[in-house]
């Protein structure tokens, strides 16, 4: 009887993840467009503290459940759930007027349309601008390398008996994530959107590389999986940008929701199988796919690149 409601509580985090999520893109709607990248990143940023420690609190959450007389697994999703309506309730009563409205992006007289016309109208728009199509790549694969590679590495570690310390890498790796966002979108708008997935996929293969190149060893996963997050961060910040001032305004949030939704199938599709991957084939044989990802993202994004040169220059 717990089953069902274990899948209902997993579809409303799912829920909460995708709205907070998307909080990156309010950012935008209010944002000049030389801003537009940092505005994306402080947003991303944000999300530092609790994404850093959360795994570090997490022992503490199973033990106050327990002395609660409650199953252990259940303290740190009651934590959760308590803090996700604390800030549905912020973003509920502060967060007013509404940035889309106030930037004017919405259409009042619009009709209501089904999502699964929104999804297709939106890639239909994606699919006849290349610079669209450029970070909606960006965001999917750096979204797909990570999460593939950071779900199997604390079980990774537990086979070479440092379980211990997986949870400290995985801080450090949420915290190259999110903690430089803010910096990663200043230097979005200084190298331009498609040199800055360029530096992105570098760092991200990078980071899967390290990882596994030497064989098995704990310094290594740590700078491998920060750098992986890293990483990550250039191609979510960089990619959204890039996605979102390369579609008309007129359909500018269905592109967005549709892009954070691909994004998440893919996650979601590379956390399922990983463990496949790695009780078939290894460990190393998943990191080294995250960097033939990273490699796949750098080239594509180079010929974007001198496709959007030529272009101009004709």
């Amino acid at each position: 009887g717990s089953f069902p409601l274990f899948v209902v509580g997993m579809l409303a985090f799912g829920a909460g993840q995708a709205a907070a999520l998307q909080g990156r893109f309010v950012a935008a709607d209010l944002a000049l467009p030389d801003t537009r990248s940092r505005a994306i990143g402080s947003v991303v940023w944000v999300g530092t503290l609790g994404a850093a420690f959360g795994p570090l609190l997490t022992p503490w959450e199973r033990r106050l459940a327990d002395a609660a007389g409650l199953e252990p697994l259940v303290g740190p999703f009651l934590f959760a759930s308590m803090l996700f309506a604390v800030s549905g309730a912020v973003v509920a009563v502060r967060l007013r007027p509404d940035p889309l409205v106030a930037a004017g992006l919405t259409d009042p007289s619009a009709s209501r349309v089904r999502p699964v016309r929104q999804v297709r109208a939106a890639a239909a728009v994606v699919g006849s601008l290349p610079m669209a199509q450029l970070g909606l790549a960006s965001m999917v694969v750096s979204q797909t390398a990570m999460v593939a590679v950071m779900t199997m590495t604390p079980p990774y570690m537990k086979d070479h008996h440092h379980s211990d310390l997986s949870a400290y890498v995985i801080a450090l790796h949420i915290v190259g994530m999110y903690g430089f966002a803010p910096f990663v979108g200043r230097l979005v708008e200084r190298l331009g959107r498609p040199m800055a997935i360029m530096l992105g996929s570098v760092v991200l293969g990078a980071g899967t590389t390290i990882t596994v190149v030497l064989g098995y060893s704990a310094p290594a996963v740590f700078v491998g999986l920060f750098l992986l997050g890293v990483g990550w961060s250039f191609g979510l910040v960089a990619g959204s940008t890039l996605l979102t001032e390369s579609v008309p305004v007129a359909t500018r949030v269905e592109v967005q929701g549709a892009g954070d939704l691909l994004m998440s199938v893919f996650g979601g599709a590379a956390a399922f199988s990983s463990g496949f991957v790695k009780a078939s084939f290894g460990y190393s044989t998943l990191a080294y796919a995250g960097t033939l990802l990273a490699g796949v993202l750098l080239v594509y994004s180079m010929a974007s690149r001198s496709a959007a040169v030529r272009s101009a220059a004709r």
